[in-house]
């Protein structure tokens, strides 16, 4: 018999066996699809957990924070924000938060960076005693016990951008500009579609559960390593493949140096070292173990590790 009209009928030289392969053949089709889409509505629900925590609590925090700082200063500080929030990409307990504190035309401003970061730290810890805080050589970093992390980075604005602490001669930076690192990530966000800043939520959330404490990426190092990952993307555009895909590549992206397009150091990524070091060996191969167990559970339509990693 004959086909027509895109019709199909079996030959009757079919064997059994090539029936049976066709069967198998479209039953594996069947599973993947089915497989593909309970782990991408899984992943939906996560960055809908993401999101729909509770930001007015870190809203409340940052209020108290600028009532805190501004308490003994003339004028009233501008809080800018940076980070996570400012790049939409934050993940409440799992992602830094950077909040610039701008101090044009208050009493701190002829202070050093030093001066100003020790004067955040007494004030924010009087204030605050039960709340672990940190002074660094850029920010005070706050520790809530919600999970949440923020850093509080002193700015001065200037005609043609800020300038924040330099980490290595103690004084003002040079003009740093951090919107021109936000206005890359949005590009290259909206050139596919709004899914790049959505899977970098994922990629922070399950980094984080994997790499030890001693070993970390940062937002902002993480971000840089989307922007790289998805140069050249080509392939399907659903959650669960662009993870995978920012992943696999992370695995070989991490083990270089990423040159800071903002200004504020030479590299997004220079507590890693320099190229292979050994944190950024043991970072590779952490993420070469995650990638390595994502194509697992590609092969084998195995849910398993998904659920343990974005399940309730």
């Amino acid at each position: 018999m004959g086909s027509s009209g895109g019709s199909y009928s079996w030959s009757s030289s079919s064997s059994s066996e090539d029936i049976s392969q066709m069967l198998k053949r479209a039953g594996e089709s069947t599973d993947t699809s089915s497989y593909n889409a309970e782990v991408n509505s899984l992943l939906q629900a996560a960055l809908k957990e993401f999101n729909d925590r509770d930001v007015d609590a870190t809203q409340q925090h940052l209020s108290v924070l600028k009532e805190v700082i501004e308490s003994e200063i003339e004028n009233s500080v501008d809080l800018l924000f940076g980070g996570s929030i400012r790049k939409n990409t934050f993940i409440n307990g799992l992602s830094d938060v950077d909040t610039l504190v701008l101090l044009n035309n208050t009493s701190l401003e002829k202070n050093s960076p030093q001066e100003v970061l020790d004067y955040f730290a007494q004030r924010i810890q009087q204030r605050l005693p039960n709340t672990d805080v940190s002074v660094g050589k850029l920010a005070v970093t706050v520790r809530y016990s919600d999970g949440q992390e923020i850093q509080i980075l002193p700015a001065i604005r200037t005609a043609s951008g800020l300038r924040i602490s330099n980490p290595e001669t103690g004084k003002w930076s040079n003009v740093v500009r951090p919107d021109s690192f936000a206005r890359k990530l949005t590009a290259v966000n909206q050139e596919f579609s709004g899914k790049v800043v959505p899977t970098i939520k994922l990629f922070k959330a399950v980094v984080k559960d994997i790499l030890p404490k001693s070993l970390k990426i940062s937002g902002y190092h993480a971000e840089s390593l989307a922007i790289e990952a998805f140069k050249n993307y080509q392939g399907s555009r659903t959650y669960k493949d662009m993870l995978t895909h920012l992943c696999r590549e992370a695995t070989n992206l991490v083990k270089s140096p990423i040159k800071d397009k903002t200004g504020q150091s030479l590299h997004v990524d220079d507590s890693l070292g320099e190229a292979n070091s050994q944190a950024r060996t043991h970072i590779s191969a952490y993420l070469k173990r995650l990638t390595n167990k994502i194509e697992a559970s590609d092969k084998f339509k195995s849910k398993e590790k998904w659920q343990e990693w974005f399940g309730e």
